[in-house]
């Protein structure tokens, strides 16, 4: 009897041992450092026919990554270690709920803002990922119209796609 209590304290002890040693290295928040300290965000550039997003999603962009506060912005590529280029590619919608009474008129669209994203360590010249798909996709209610709509739900489609660029920039690839 004396043995099994020792042999059961034994096991309970290595136990305890193993799981405690396995939180051992555990740390908060996001995750490993990033490669670089200082990002430049080009301006962004677009391809899709939907005017004046650029400034939004430049703008919204800054605004994530300095939230963030794991690399520090720089006004100009020559200063940074990596720089961040992103085109908007395309914008689309598609009808998701129609009208009762006219199944021709749509009450709901889900538009969808894509971008391609390309980081480049500045220091080496090589690219850390190129044309890397992003997509920001919301619903737009068409009660008020489907421009004003649309036109308020841009700015989300922004912050939609910082988001999505700050993870692909800063998280573990």
């Amino acid at each position: 009897m004396a043995l099994l209590r020792v042999l059961f304290s034994g096991l309970c002890l290595l136990s305890s041992g193993l799981c405690f040693t396995g939180c051992a290295g555990y740390q908060l928040g996001p995750g490993s450092a990033p490669r670089f300290a200082t990002l430049f965000i080009a301006p962004v550039t677009s391809e899709a026919l939907i005017p004046q997003a650029q400034v939004l999603v430049t703008t919204q962009l800054r605004e994530a990554f300095s939230r963030d506060g794991r690399v520090t912005l720089v006004n100009s590529a020559a200063a940074a270690d990596a720089v961040l280029t992103i085109a908007l590619s395309s914008y689309g919608r598609q009808v998701t709920v129609s009208r009762p009474d006219d199944t021709g008129l749509a009450r709901r669209f889900d538009v969808t803002l894509t971008a391609h994203a390309t980081l480049t360590d500045n220091r080496t010249k090589q690219a850390l990922f190129t044309q890397r798909p992003l997509t920001a996709k919301r619903g737009v209610f068409t009660d008020s119209g489907l421009v004003p709509a649309e036109y308020q739900t841009l700015p989300l489609l922004a912050e939609l796609l910082a988001k999505e660029a700050t993870h692909a920039v800063l998280d573990t690839w």
